[in-house]
């Protein structure tokens, strides 16, 4: 579904990207792990076409992002509250999103009403704009916009983060059901190995702009990471 050729992408004279080769397959979850500074979120943001490489290309079903945009009508993405519309009360803004999916009020209410858990009291109906809702609230509203699309293509940057401890575990399970349900592919960039290890099959861990491993999750692989990033604390330690 997705591929990156000669990917590589510099600030100030540091390159920040650079990919030889990857390719992801249709259906296949994706986490993506790595230290502040890493490239993860410049890698993303290549990937939805936000800015543009040095070099190379990425491709979605075929078709280079950069010189194309069929890839935004299957694609749904939420990297941070810049992606919201914060004037706008959560409400409006879900029924902004099912309109342009040609969602009806009466779907959008649906969909809703299934995200209540997940919700848990805190964004609907509160009479506040997203601009004053906690981080945690407005990833919400921005994750829950993205499944409202009903996508091919979900990417999450640090969506863990600013949550509680209860919706991290709804959020878990609800990226799981529609990987196994419905074929969605799934990228996910993330500092917590945990979470990121339960949801995704494959890790693709980055470090200085270069995919260093790219490993099939498995029950050592939590162990494998953790391990790794402890010798990058302390690169004497035996």
């Amino acid at each position: 579904m997705i591929e990156i050729k000669d990917l590589k992408k510099v600030y100030a004279g540091v390159t920040v990207v650079d990919i030889p080769y990857l390719k992801i397959s249709k259906g296949e979850s994706i986490g993506l792990i790595g230290n502040n500074g890493a490239g993860k979120t410049t890698l993303f943001r290549i990937m939805l076409d936000l800015i543009r490489p040095e070099h190379g290309e990425v491709t979605s079903n075929g078709e280079n992002v950069a010189l194309h945009e069929n890839w935004k009508n299957y694609t749904a993405s939420f990297l941070d509250e810049g992606f919201l519309i914060d004037y706008l009360t959560p409400e409006e803004y879900f029924y902004f999103i099912g309109g342009l999916h040609q969602q009806t009020r009466a779907h959008v209410d649906d969909f809703l009403t299934s995200l209540t858990d997940f919700f848990n009291g805190e964004v609907l109906k509160r009479g506040k704009y997203i601009r004053d809702l906690s981080k945690g609230n407005q990833c919400k509203v921005g994750v829950a916009a993205c499944l409202l699309q009903k996508p091919e293509l979900l990417m999450l940057d640090e969506p863990f983060a600013n949550i509680d401890p209860s919706t991290q575990i709804r959020l878990k399970n609800m990226i799981k059901q529609m990987s196994r349900s419905e074929g969605l592919t799934t990228l996910v960039s993330s500092h917590d190995l945990n979470h990121v290890t339960e949801v995704c099959e494959r890790i693709l861990l980055m470090e200085k702009g270069k995919i260093i491993k790219d490993i099939a999750t498995s029950s050592s692989t939590l162990k494998e990471l953790e391990e790794y990033f402890s010798v990058a604390i302390n690169p004497f330690q035996v």
